[in-house]
C-alpha cells in the first residue's frame, strides 16, 4: 500500500541523502588531480585516467535509467553505488598506478549514473508530478550544501592529515548515504508515479517495454534531442573547468593543494545552494527556458575570467560562475524532462539518456582540457572550453519555440505528438 504523501521522516530521509551523496556521484572529484600530480603525474595522464571513468558512465546512464523505471528497488540503486565508493577509495589509497586509478575511476563513474536517475525516480515517486519541481529544488539546495560542508572539510582534513584523509572522508559521506535512502519507507515512494505514470493512466506498449531505448527516447523528442545536444557541448566545456583551474593555480604556487581545491568547490556549491532555490522560484514564475539560458551564458564568462585570472583570489568570480550554470540546470533539468515526458512512463528512461548525452561531452572534457593545457597553457585552454557553450547558447536560441512549451509549467500527460 503506497502511502498518499511522504511522511516526515521520509522527507528528512530524502534530504539527508542528498546532503551526504554528493562524494557517491563524483567521487573525490578535483582532489584526485592534485593527489595524483603529487605523486608525479602529467596533466594530460591525469586527463585521460578522468576520460576513462567518464566514459564507462556514459556507457551506464542509460541502462541505469531503464533499471530505475522498472524497479521496484530503487533504494538499493543509490546503496549499492555507494558501495562502489568506498571500494574506489580504498584502490586510491593503495595504489597510484595508471590501471587502477583508471578502475577506481570506472567504479565511482557507474555509481554516479545510477544514482542521479535512482533519486530523480524516488523523488518523483514520492512527490508526484505536483511536487516534483518543488522537492527537486529543495533536493538541490541540499546536496549543494552537502558539496560545500565536504569540500571544507576535505580541505581542513587535507591541510592537517594530508590528502589521503579526503579519501576516508569520502567512504564515511558513502557509509552515511547508505543508511539515510535505506530509512526512507518503501511504500513512501509510488513506482508507477516514479516512472511517469498518473494514478489514472493505464500504462501504453512503450511504458511496457521490458528494455526501453533510452536512444530513441531522444530521437523521437525534438525537444530532448535539442536540450541533450546543448547540455553535452555545454559539459564538453564545463567538465574540465574545475580540476584544471585547481591544477593551475596549484602549478602557479597560488595556494596549498588541498586548501585551494577545497576553495573552489565551497564557493561554487555555496552559490549552487542560492541559484537552485532561485531557479525552482523562477521556473514556477518564467518557465524552464530562461533558467537554463541564462545556465549557458555562464560558462564562456566563466571561461574567460579563468584564462586571464590565475591567482588564488580568481576562485571567488569563476566558481561564483560555476555555481550560477551547476545550480540553475541541477534544478531546470530534471524538471524539463519529468514535464517533456510526463504521461509516457519513461521519465527515468529519458533522464538517463539525457545523462548519457551530455556524459559524453563531460568524458572527452579533461582529456581535450589537459591535452590544450599541457601543450597550448592553461589559459587558451580556458578560453577554448568556455566556447563551446557558445554553441549551446545559439541552438537554444534557434530552438526556443520547440522547446518553450514544454518549459511552461504543466500537469497534463505527454500526447503522441512529443514523440514526433
Amino acid at each position: 500500500m503506497i502511502s498518499n504523501s511522504p511522511t516526515p521522516r521520509g522527507r528528512w530521509a530524502l534530504q539527508s541523502l542528498n546532503f551526504f551523496m554528493a562524494d557517491m556521484q563524483a567521487g573525490v572529484g578535483p582532489f584526485l588531480g592534485v593527489y595524483l600530480l603529487a605523486h608525479g603525474w602529467q596533466s594530460a595522464g591525469i586527463g585521460l585516467v578522468m576520460t576513462i571513468g567518464g566514459v564507462a558512465g556514459v556507457v551506464m546512464t542509460a541502462p541505469a535509467g531503464a533499471w530505475v523505471d522498472s524497479s521496484h528497488n530503487k533504494r538499493w540503486l543509490v546503496a549499492i553505488p555507494g558501495l562502489c565508493t568506498v571500494f574506489a577509495s580504498a584502490v586510491i589509497l593503495l595504489s597510484q598506478s595508471f590501471w587502477p586509478v583508471a578502475l577506481s575511476q570506472v567504479a565511482t563513474a557507474i555509481a554516479g549514473a545510477a544514482i542521479g536517475p535512482a533519486v530523480a525516480g524516488i523523488t518523483l515517486g514520492m512527490f508526484k508530478q505536483a511536487g516534483f519541481n518543488r522537492q527537486n529544488g529543495i533536493n538541490q539546495a541540499y546536496n549543494h550544501a552537502g558539496n560545500a560542508v565536504g569540500a571544507g572539510l576535505s580541505g581542513l582534513l587535507g591541510w592537517k592529515f594530508g590528502l589521503p584523509a579526503v579519501f576516508w572522508l569520502a567512504v564515511a559521506f558513502a557509509v552515511v548515504s547508505i543508511i539515510s535512502v535505506l530509512s526512507i519507507p518503501r511504500d513512501s515512494i509510488d513506482d508507477r508515479a516514479a516512472r511517469g505514470l498518473r494514478d489514472s493512466q493505464e500504462p501504453d506498449s512503450r511504458a511496457d517495454e521490458a528494455s526501453p531505448s533510452g536512444i530513441s527516447v531522444l530521437l523521437h523528442c525534438r525537444p530532448l534531442l535539442v536540450l541533450a545536444a546543448c547540455l553535452a557541448l555545454f559539459h564538453l566545456g564545463n567538465a574540465a573547468m574545475l580540476p584544471l583551474y585547481g591544477l593551475a593555480v596549484v602549478a602557479a604556487k597560488q595556494g596549498n593543494p588541498s586548501a585551494f581545491v577545497a576553495a573552489t568547490i565551497v564557493v561554487a556549491q555555496a552559490t549552487m545552494v542560492v541559484t537552485s532555490l532561485i531557479a525552482m522560484r523562477m521556473s514556477e514564475q518564467r518557465g524552464l527556458w530562461l533558467v537554463l539560458l541564462i545556465s549557458f551564458v555562464s560558462l564562456p564568462l566563466r571561461g574567460l575570467i579563468a584564462a586571464h585570472f590565475i591567482k588564488s583570489w580568481g576562485v571567488f568570480p569563476v566558481q561564483m560562475l560555476d555555481g550560477v550554470g551547476a545550480g540553475l540546470q541541477s534544478v531546470a533539468v530534471p524538471g524539463l524532462v519529468a514535464r517533456i515526458l510526463n504521461g509516457t512512463g519513461r521519465v527515468n528512461v529519458g533522464q538517463g539518456a539525457l545523462m548519457t548525452v551530455q556524459g559524453m561531452g563531460a568524458a572527452l572534457s579533461p582529456a581535450i582540457g589537459g591535452w590544450l593545457a599541457q601543450y597550448y597553457g592553461y589559459a587558451a585552454a580556458f578560453e577554448t572550453l568556455g566556447a563551446f557553450a557558445l554553441v549551446s547558447v545559439l541552438l537554444w536560441v534557434l530552438f526556443a519555440d520547440s522547446v518553450r512549451k514544454a518549459s511552461v509549467s504543466s500537469l497534463e500527460p505527454a500526447s503522441a505528438g512529443a514523440f514526433s
